[in-house]
């Protein structure tokens, strides 16, 4: 089990829990536009393009399981959350707005809150895996996405193997952890990034969100 760093260890790093979780936010926004950016184009299947999507997001997910936590827990507010998920977004939309058009995709939810749906689907997975409860690579996230959508299961499951099995886009070590030099100084002792910092750090758990 790594060390537990202390609290006040943290807040000589960072101006306070406020500039900690800023830190990272400005870490996940980098994250997500860099495997947005390094998506490939898209193609005539849009249900492999859909598994590739969240095989290429899972692991920025997975690797800011954290900043998700706390973002449902009010640290950051729904503007900030908006900016660093519309890129990602935008593609997933655009994905499924053109399998809608194909007849792969169900058409009784608009692609644009069915994006929001899948997207909720993926944060809660997420969610179950820092809590310990589940642990995925993504195949079955990219599974349930796609039967969220509505391919049927056994399609579904047949698409992300076939996926997988061509080649799923790897999301470079610098697209999980990449931040400007400034917050790069800022971090953590042994050179901790702000994410693996909070994790380890003996700081107190965000509020819980008001039902």
């Amino acid at each position: 089990m790594p060390p537990v760093v202390a609290r006040r260890t943290v807040y000589v790093h960072f101006a306070g829990r406020t500039a900690l979780v800023e830190c990272l936010a400005a870490e996940a926004a980098e994250a997500i536009r860099r495997a947005v950016a390094g998506a490939p184009a898209p193609t005539p299947d849009a249900a492999a393009d859909l598994a590739r999507f969240v095989l290429m997001v899972w692991p920025v997910g997975d690797h800011y399981r954290t900043l998700i936590r706390l973002a449902r827990g009010q640290d950051l507010t729904p503007a900030r959350v908006d900016e660093l998920l519309t890129p990602a977004r935008d593609m997933a939309t655009r994905v499924l707005a053109h399998g809608c058009r194909q007849g792969v995709f169900q058409t009784t939810v608009p692609p644009d809150p069915l994006t929001r749906a899948i997207e909720a689907q993926l944060a809660t997975l997420l969610d179950c895996v820092e809590r310990g409860l589940w642990s995925d690579d993504g195949t079955s996230a990219a599974t349930a996405a796609l039967i969220a959508a509505g391919v049927a299961p056994d399609t579904a499951a047949a698409k992300v193997d076939h996926v997988r099995k061509t080649g799923s886009p790897r999301v470079p070590s610098e697209t999980r952890a990449s931040t400007p030099l400034a917050l790069t100084q800022m971090s953590a002792p042994n050179s901790l990034s702000p994410e693996a910092l909070w994790r380890r750090a003996d700081v107190p758990p965000p509020p819980r969100a008001r039902p």
